[in-house]
């Protein structure tokens, strides 16, 4: 646990209750009844055969109202949403196909897209003043390329993405492989975190102080494809394969599959070697997706528990999965989880690559007492009160995409990077265009060097990734704590 829970869970216990006097913020009950989530919830595998050629998606961002709060007379919450709802459409495609999204602005303010983890060109990132102008209100922009990797990636703005977000713009794409593994079923969950009261508005603190030199902005109600998760039902010896995409501001999550025996087969879209997880327990951070395979224990009428255990003093029952009396679907589980196929991604060379050291300082509790901003080197309190940046990468506070990169580094060649986190807070780091090798962690190798595009830093951990630079152009590398991106936390990488 990071050293920065315990100012985490100070906050968290001062924040509003949803549901007065009934449990701590960050632990509202959730109720939901299982089959209902319009949002892809169940679609029986194998995935039948996609025609190859173009996939367009029309995405319409714009104010809609949603049920977020289950219980019953709860009101309505006004969000902002893709298509009218919170999350808004899975964008499926196979891999090799070509992608189109038309993205139209409804919003009141400027906007854009950004494909996380999706390895595109860059004029289509979606990053405004480095990939493109930001689309105005009344606005469209089209996004189209192709895609080399299965796996699942997601979909949010990436201007005033504090608010954007928060209020419910995000969604989920899923590249399906050629050869999908055989599960029974295959559930599809974008786990959020919401600020919300109990007349069912979204706070409007965005940016607060707090969140931003602090932990970012964590929420006190949790949500699984936009709706309270309380019970989903499932039959003995059934196999699914559980898509995680972690869509919250700030927020970690840490779901214990007990006696469920978990298997991991994917990070960020791309395969690993199946594999047990450290105590059942599946953690992963704002930006960070897991594929798991679980196979139903064959014990009928029973209960199977999820807790989300990140935050301790607030742990909770994260879902729970009832298991239908009678007959199992099958008397003993399918053969081991297949294996998915590499995505074919470019193996940098560990030995020959270049080394970049990379320093994370800043926030509340931590030593950083100045840093460059606008190329002007000034105190932290001047910092802070005069432009609101309180977070640093190598000593240089983020001010505009126009900056001169920290990095200019060779197309084609490869390169290793040593993050270290001085700070007491955790930082999920995310690179976009490309995917990385996870090397080590605290000099320490990580087992099977999984692949990755965003990679969590605890507190005072430091983590040394590899990649080959081969994806040209301008590049944002950022903390998707997304309160610490604003605070600061972001640069440009270049690759020529």
């Amino acid at each position: 646990m990071p050293k920065a829970e315990t100012m985490t869970n100070q906050f968290l216990a001062n924040r509003p209750v949803v549901g007065a006097g009934k449990q701590p913020a960050g632990v509202t009950r959730r109720h939901f009844v299982a089959g209902t989530a319009g949002f892809a919830a169940a679609v029986l595998m194998p995935v039948p055969a996609l025609a190859a050629g173009q996939r367009t998606y029309p995405l319409a961002a714009a104010p809609a109202r949603a049920k977020l709060l289950a219980k019953a007379g709860a009101p309505e919450t006004d969000i902002w949403a893709y298509g009218g709802r919170a999350p808004g459409p899975v964008v499926r495609a196979r891999q090799g196909e070509r992608l189109r999204i038309e993205l139209a602005n409804g919003l009141a303010q400027q906007t854009t897209l950004h494909c996380h983890g999706l390895r595109l060109p860059n004029a289509m990132d979606g990053v405004p003043g480095l990939t493109q102008a930001p689309v105005e209100p009344g606005g469209r922009f089209v996004y189209e390329f192709d895609l080399p990797d299965a796996g699942v990636f997601w979909y949010h703005p990436h201007i005033f993405a504090t608010e954007q977000l928060e209020r419910g713009l995000s969604g989920v794409i899923v590249v399906d492989e050629a050869e999908p593994i055989l599960v029974d079923r295959d559930l599809i969950w974008l786990v959020d975190d919401w600020r919300i009261g109990d007349d069912g508005a979204i706070g409007g603190d965005f940016n607060h102080p707090h969140d931003v030199t602090h932990g970012g902005r964590i929420g006190n109600l949790v949500t699984v494809n936009g709706a309270e998760l309380d019970t989903v039902d499932v039959r003995a010896g059934e196999r699914l394969r559980l898509r995680l995409v972690n869509a919250a501001n700030a927020r970690v999550f840490a779901l214990h599959f007990e006696g469920m025996a978990p298997r991991v087969i994917a990070h960020d879209g791309h395969p690993v070697e199946p594999y047990a997880p450290d105590g059942e327990r599946i953690v992963f951070a704002p930006g960070q997706r897991v594929e798991v395979i679980l196979d139903i224990p064959a014990r009928p009428g029973e209960r199977l528990q999820v807790r989300d255990d990140y935050y301790q003093r607030f742990a909770y029952t994260f879902v729970t999965f009832a298991v239908a009396p009678g007959a199992a679907l099958r008397a003993r589980p399918l053969a081991a989880p297949v294996a998915l196929k590499p995505n074919p991604l470019p193996e940098p060379d560990a030995q020959a690559a270049a080394i970049h050291d990379i320093v994370i300082e800043g926030g509340a509790m931590g030593g950083l007492t100045e840093a460059v901003y606008k190329g002007e080197r000034m105190g932290l309190r001047q910092l802070w009160r005069e432009y609101g940046k309180v977070w640093t990468l190598n000593g240089v506070a983020a001010a505009s995409m126009a900056e001169k990169p920290m990095f200019r580094l060779e197309r084609g060649r490869s390169y290793r990077w040593r993050i270290r986190n001085q700070t007491v807070w955790d930082h999920p780091m995310h690179l976009h265009g490309h995917a990385f090798r996870v090397l080590s962690r605290n000099g320490k190798p990580v087992a099977g060097r999984p692949w990755a595009d965003t990679v969590l830093l605890h507190a005072d951990e430091t983590v040394e990734i590899a990649f080959v630079a081969d994806n040209p152009g301008k590049w944002l590398f950022h903390c998707h704590v997304l309160e610490h991106h604003h605070g600061g936390m972001g640069t440009v990488v270049e690759v020529g």
